[in-house]
């Protein structure tokens, strides 16, 4: 038995929400390990940004602008993809984040229509672009630990990343014997650009309550979804990995 070692020389990836941060991590870990990578992202900024950065991987890289909240949109997308899909990672999210009393209909539909139907949508575009001569094809949804416990002025964001985690166990029932693996990752709290943005108390608050003391990194979501994808993780599925430190204790 050796090191795990993560290749996807072989394998092609579509990432969306692809074009920033954990997305971004995904993205350049999955072109490391020599895959070839299609980023969906709603930011056209945001891909040139992530090109740029990204441009020794040039030869591997496919990008387009996508809605996931239009089914023509997506659809349109998985028609541009130039190779057959092995995985993919349903990274693609937004907050809108209020307490019940104060969120109006419109938050309560920019979640569900994003953060769970974009995951229907996009699923569904791709279905016949995956590889037919695979029997490791993988589906990796990005849910989160509030999925599972709820969060307080986060009603739609729960709901919709509990949502994520009943469609990725029925589709890991569904397509099990059809040659996919369909897992979800719940992040805890992730050190990103936008928590970086907050104030040191509130950070401070939040790590208290992570039993290894401390956020997580945007390479701790990335190294849970490579495993997932691996060929090493074929009898892994309808599986929900916590990546939170121990917050859900």
């Amino acid at each position: 038995m050796s090191n795990l070692q993560f290749q996807f020389q072989n394998k092609s990836v579509v990432v969306t929400g692809g074009a920033q941060g954990i997305g971004f991590q995904m993205v350049q870990q999955f072109l490391d390990a020599g895959a070839k990578v299609s980023v969906w992202d709603y930011s056209e900024q945001a891909l040139a940004v992530m090109k740029a950065e990204l441009g020794k991987y040039a030869a591997q890289l496919h990008t387009v602008k996508v809605d996931v909240t239009s089914k023509e949109s997506c659809a349109q997308a998985a028609a541009s993809v130039p190779w057959a899909v092995d995985v993919l990672v349903n990274n693609a999210g937004i907050t809108r984040d209020k307490s019940f009393v104060k969120m109006s209909h419109e938050d309560w539909d920019a979640v569900i229509a994003t953060n769970l139907t974009g995951l229907f949508h996009v699923t569904k575009a791709l279905f016949e672009k995956f590889n037919a001569q695979s029997s490791n094809k993988r589906i990796i949804n990005i849910s989160s630990v509030v999925g599972l416990y709820g969060n307080f002025g986060q009603t739609n964001y729960a709901s919709a990343k509990a949502g994520v985690i009943g469609m990725t166990k029925t589709l890991a029932k569904e397509l099990g014997r059809k040659g996919w693996t369909v897992n979800a990752i719940a992040p805890g709290f992730i050190q990103t650009a936008m928590t970086k943005a907050m104030p040191k108390e509130a950070i401070d608050q939040m790590v208290a309550k992570v039993p290894v003391a401390r956020m997580g990194e945007t390479a701790d979501i990335a190294n849970a979804c490579l495993f997932l994808a691996s060929e090493q993780a074929s009898y892994i599925n309808g599986a929900v990995l916590s990546v939170d430190g121990g917050i859900v204790l």
